[in-house]
């Protein structure tokens, strides 16, 4: 296999246990190269332990987890491939950026101080000040800006906008986007703020109760989800191919938000587009309401 081919993330049942309780669960998953992943889900559902596991920093309890082939490991060749900025930002507070910078020179065998100084000086954050002085956008361009002077293959992300207002949060987008066309990295962001990874992200990984929901480019979910509007109906009137992810009735309707794999063949119909975030939240709604059971596939032949 080329090495091109070789995805950027690849498991295979991979699994996570913490005593009796599952943090992950039978995630497989294949996502390219080059592709800004979107890493979705409530909280609890193993949003963190995946990063984790793909990090290396925890050891898998089932499964497999591959990254560009290699296994993940706490070894210097392949951390220098990574690069992890943890939701909370670790950074020394006494310390000043460029105090950071000098660090990971000595840390990292490909570190490119040059360019990290040359985002920072875009972004106006003094180099000279402790971070503990910054706001939390500025530690979190710190953070970004450190994470990719080690010139990863592979970004990872968690929460990295949590606890920043609109305007940082669409200055970290807009850094975390040059960075993606100029460097082509492969990136997984997890967060909460569907409305911001939509324009930064072409592909998603949606995570609930424990479990993978979705996984694939955002495009092609976006034309493979309708949203139908028409006069109430039995479920095995509905007609073969649509896969019901939601249904909502009233006493003379149904709305359903369905997965297709054809075009909408009943004309009593009325067929509109559906926007990501409402995908998402049904799904996360169908999964909280099963308790871990299958898509409701109503109308498909037995």
């Amino acid at each position: 296999m080329n090495v091109r081919d070789v995805p950027a993330i690849h498991t295979t049942g991979l699994g996570k246990r913490y005593g009796s309780n599952w943090g992950l669960q039978d995630f497989s998953v294949s996502v390219p190269r080059g592709h800004v992943t979107a890493l979705v889900g409530p909280n609890g559902a193993g949003k963190t332990t995946l990063l984790k596991l793909l990090v290396g920093l925890c050891a898998p309890s089932a499964g497999e987890a591959e990254v560009f082939g290699r296994v993940p490991q706490q070894s210097e060749e392949f951390l220098a491939s990574i690069g992890y900025l943890a939701q909370d930002v670790p950074l020394y507070k006494q310390l000043s950026a460029d105090d950071h910078l000098e660090i990971g020179a000595r840390l990292n065998r490909d570190w490119d101080a040059a360019a990290a100084r040359a985002r920072l000086a875009a972004l106006r954050i003094p180099t000279n000040r402790p971070v503990a002085t910054f706001s939390g956008g500025q530690r979190a361009q710190v953070g970004l800006s450190l994470v990719l002077a080690k010139r990863p293959q592979l970004l990872l992300l968690d929460e990295p906008m949590a606890a920043l207002d609109p305007l940082a949060r669409r200055e970290f987008l807009a850094s975390l986007t040059a960075a993606v066309a100029d460097e082509g990295l492969s990136v997984v962001v997890s967060s909460h703020l569907l409305h911001d990874l939509e324009r930064v992200c072409d592909h998603l990984i949606l995570l609930a109760a424990s479990r993978t929901q979705l996984c694939g480019d955002i495009d092609e979910m976006l034309a493979e989800h309708r949203t139908l509007v028409g006069p109430r109906r039995a479920a095995n009137e509905i007609e073969p191919g649509l896969t019901v992810v939601k249904a909502t009735e009233t006493a003379r309707q149904t709305r359903l938000l369905v997965r297709v794999d054809g075009p909408v063949l009943d004309p009593s119909w009325e067929v509109t587009e559906v926007g990501l975030e409402d995908i998402v939240l049904a799904y996360m709604e169908q999964e909280e309401a099963q308790a871990g059971g299958q898509l409701v596939e109503l109308g498909r032949a037995q």
